[in-house]
């Protein structure tokens, strides 16, 4: 399982170069080493390919249980940068100890998909989820009733936009809430369409000074590279003005299914994104923040595994009884 971390990690900063066959590489070894891995632990899982628009996602199907009885399922997902091989140690064992079954998927723009299929993210990621929805419901062991989808990260938008037109889910989990993609890098003291309609007049100039910019500043070479890879586009302006298409407004009030929105109070990837969704949101939602004090301060309660599992799947529970 480090191993397979390594290896992760390893691939994670290859982006600014999609034609690096490391990128493929690394990947595909990380994740030949973490099946090998359930197999040391002797996990309950089954690996299945998601039919998805003339092709397939690929998943893990973990049953809590070996009976074979209807049980609720989660279906979790991760976001802008993650895997799904990441979630079994963020999520997929705590719900299977809970009594949950769980699924795990990569959409476009995650994980193999992107790397393999080189399929982009969508906007419209209910036309991914429905098939994943569709999946589980073919299966015996899922109780069709008690279906929750939990997005993290860059799920926290992906998952409440899929529940605003996927009615099927019985219950939605944005880990941390994301309202506006982009919300939260617009310049301090400049309205948001005012920043890109800027991009869009002047993108050649615009993607000049952030190369520039790129050259010195880690974290911003790796978030641009990494968007533009995984949005399929040739730019940081084209990529900026791609994700600026993925915000609620408008479609957050659709949701009708019990949404658990959740903060941390060291949100720096997406700050202030939560209480917008939360406040979009009209049908019965949940408020969760996570505390410096609890030290679950981070983005996705990083550091605070077995805290946030605890809140997480107590509400999951009250939600479904």
């Amino acid at each position: 399982m480090r191993a397979s971390n390594y290896y992760r990690a390893a691939e994670f900063y290859l982006h600014g170069d999609p034609a690096d066959p490391r990128i493929t590489e690394l990947s595909s070894k990380g994740v030949e080493l973490f099946r090998k891995a359930l197999t040391c632990e002797e996990v309950r899982v089954e690996m299945v390919d998601i039919p998805y628009e003339g092709t397939t996602l690929p998943g893990y199907f973990y049953p809590c249980d070996a009976t074979g009885e209807p049980r609720p399922t989660l279906i979790l997902q991760t976001g802008f940068d993650g895997t799904q091989e990441e979630l079994y140690l963020g999520g997929v064992t705590a719900a299977t100890r809970r009594g949950f079954h769980c699924l795990t998927f990569e959409g476009p723009g995650q994980g193999r998909v992107i790397r393999e299929q080189g399929l982009p993210f969508r906007v419209d990621w209910e036309k991914v989820v429905t098939p994943v929805v569709d999946y589980a419901l073919s299966r015996p062991e899922v109780q069709a009733d008690k279906i929750a989808l939990e997005g993290v990260s860059f799920g926290g938008y992906m998952a409440p936009r899929a529940a605003a037109f996927e009615h099927r889910l019985a219950a939605c989990i944005a880990n941390g809430g994301v309202y506006d993609f982009m919300g939260s890098h617009v310049p301090e003291g400049m309205e948001r369409d005012q920043f890109f309609d800027l991009i869009r007049q002047d993108t050649a100039g615009f993607d000049k000074g952030m190369f520039e910019m790129m050259k010195t500043n880690t974290d911003m070479r790796w978030s641009i590279t990494n968007g533009m890879f995984t949005f399929g586009v040739d730019s940081p302006g084209e990529w900026m003005l791609k994700a600026s298409e993925y915000n609620l407004g408008g479609v957050a009030d659709k949701v009708k299914c019990p949404t658990l929105v959740i903060d941390v109070e060291n949100e720096l990837n997406f700050t202030g994104q939560a209480k917008l969704l939360y406040d979009a949101l009209t049908y019965p939602k949940t408020w969760m923040l996570f505390t410096i004090e609890e030290g679950a301060e981070e983005h996705c309660q990083i550091g605070a595994a077995l805290l946030s599992a605890q809140r997480i799947f107590d509400w999951l529970e009250d939600t479904f009884s």
